[in-house]
């Protein structure tokens, strides 16, 4: 039951977290049976909320850094999930005894339920995959050759668009099942050490698949300013195919990079974003001229929407802003590493949301009587809601004021800057017909590369 109530609340966060939450491949998990959910760890205890939420087999039983029980109401609440401790060596001068972590793993297999576990060992915020440890590998191959169940590994690509921004998207991509069969039980029982070592490869390469992987964050920086040229006005990205599309321009850089015209596009574009970077603009900025006037018209009808919404949603904001504010200084100052500014973030809201609910509730009911706060919590939630609306519509409107004020005011290198992009657009997409896999399905059409009336560029 308790176990229950927090799948709920771990649901609750990450639903709050993040705006849009895609799911790729939940069609490769297996409905019933024991599975190990192995996946990439960019963004440390994130990264399980999302797989508890989001994998749809309950219960899943975590293996998390022994380290994390040191703080009591943490280690409360991994054990509640079922979580079980494992010592890393890195952290122990290499003398570690997992023997009893690994059969208790044992055991939640063998009963048919199912674990979750992230093979690199370690969060981090690299641009591409960390050696994986072979303790995935170890279990999977040990449980199957014990031959009580059948055991199969699925990959799990956790691929966030911002990944400490609160209501950002994220896309999780659940591989192709690897079943631990005869093949691989006659590998491991002839060279459990071979074994071991093969099936940690063929699951790395599995989590290529549903991962986004650069060789360094300079590179994924051009992919990224390329995909946006290259990307139609009229196309709508949903996360899954901002992933794969980002996927296929680095295949494609690691197959021609070296090309002489890729290599001149390349310089041509970190000019342009230096040159973008110089003004304070955007890329998205830049999609379509719009002339000041239409650009004002709609800023002004946004404006509107959210000040007549403002009355439902001031009580909430009232409420929660400084929360959101307590939480973003938390999350900055207190975080060790970039990859658990979201964790901490989480934690600083879940702490102080619940006693900021019961303090306002007790003095609405010691003035007003219990009906009263009831009431207002009930109008709190629905603020709540109506608050994140109104705060996620005023920060775009006011990045499209500030954008509409530097073009007025900078018109001749906007101008400059709109040619460029022209050139650029012009040049990505020749370069994708001619370097891109033949093979390869096309993601966008040629009616998309028509042109179209003017875009919303205060998107």
């Amino acid at each position: 039951m308790f176990q229950r109530f927090i799948n709920s609340i771990v649901h609750l966060i990450t639903n709050t977290f993040f705006r849009r939450i895609d799911v790729v491949g939940d069609e490769n998990i297996p409905s019933d049976g024991p599975v190990i959910f192995a996946g990439n760890h960019p963004n440390a205890l994130m990264d399980g909320w999302l797989l508890t939420a989001r994998c749809g087999r309950r219960p899943l039983h975590f293996v998390a850094n022994a380290k994390l029980w040191k703080y009591p109401l943490l280690g409360r609440m991994l054990d509640a999930t079922g979580a079980v401790p494992v010592y890393r060596r890195e952290e122990h001068d290499g003398e570690v005894d997992n023997s009893g972590a690994f059969d208790r793993l044992f055991d939640v297999i063998e009963s048919g339920n199912c674990i979750g576990v992230f093979p690199e060992g370690v969060s981090h915020t690299e641009s591409q995959l960390a050696k994986l440890k072979t303790g995935t590998a170890r279990i999977a191959l040990t449980v199957a050759a014990r031959g009580k169940v059948s055991v199969t590994i699925i990959p799990c690509g956790l691929n966030y668009i911002h990944r400490d921004r609160f209501r950002s998207q994220v896309l999780i991509e659940f591989g192709e099942p690897i079943v631990i069969g005869d093949a691989w039980i006659e590998k491991f029982r002839a060279d459990e050490r071979s074994a071991i070592r093969e099936l940690t490869d063929f699951l790395a390469n599995s989590l290529k698949a549903v991962t986004l992987n650069a060789p360094d964050w300079s590179t994924l920086r051009f992919i990224q300013t390329a995909r946006r040229l290259y990307k139609p006005a009229a196309a709508h990205l949903t996360p899954a195919t901002y992933v794969e599309l980002n996927r296929r321009f680095v295949k494609t850089w690691e197959r021609s990079g070296k090309e002489p015209e890729m290599l001149a596009f390349r310089a041509r574009i970190e000019d342009y974003q230096s040159r973008l970077e110089a003004l304070g603009l955007k890329d998205y900025q830049l999609r379509q001229k719009i002339s000041v006037g239409k650009a004002f018209r709609r800023l002004m009808g946004r404006s509107i929407l959210a000040m007549l919404l403002l009355p439902v949603a001031i009580p909430g904001l009232l409420l929660h802003l400084p929360v959101g504010w307590v939480a973003a200084i938390v999350g900055e100052k207190f975080s060790y590493e970039t990859d658990d500014v979201a964790t901490l973030k989480v934690f600083a809201a879940v702490a102080l949301l619940p006693l900021l609910y019961l303090v306002a509730a007790f003095l609405i009911g010691s003035y007003f009587g219990l009906g009263w706060a009831i009431a207002a919590a009930v109008i709190f939630v629905v603020s709540f809601s109506t608050s994140l609306w109104v705060i996620e519509a005023q920060a775009t409107l006011l990045a499209s004021m500030i954008s509409l004020l530097r073009r007025t005011r900078l018109r001749s290198e906007i101008d400059d800057l709109h040619a460029i992009r022209a050139e650029l657009v012009e040049t990505v997409r020749q370069l994708a017909d001619r370097f891109s896999d033949p093979a390869s399905p096309r993601i966008f059409t040629p009616d998309h590369f028509k042109p179209t009336g003017a875009a919303d560029v205060m998107k």
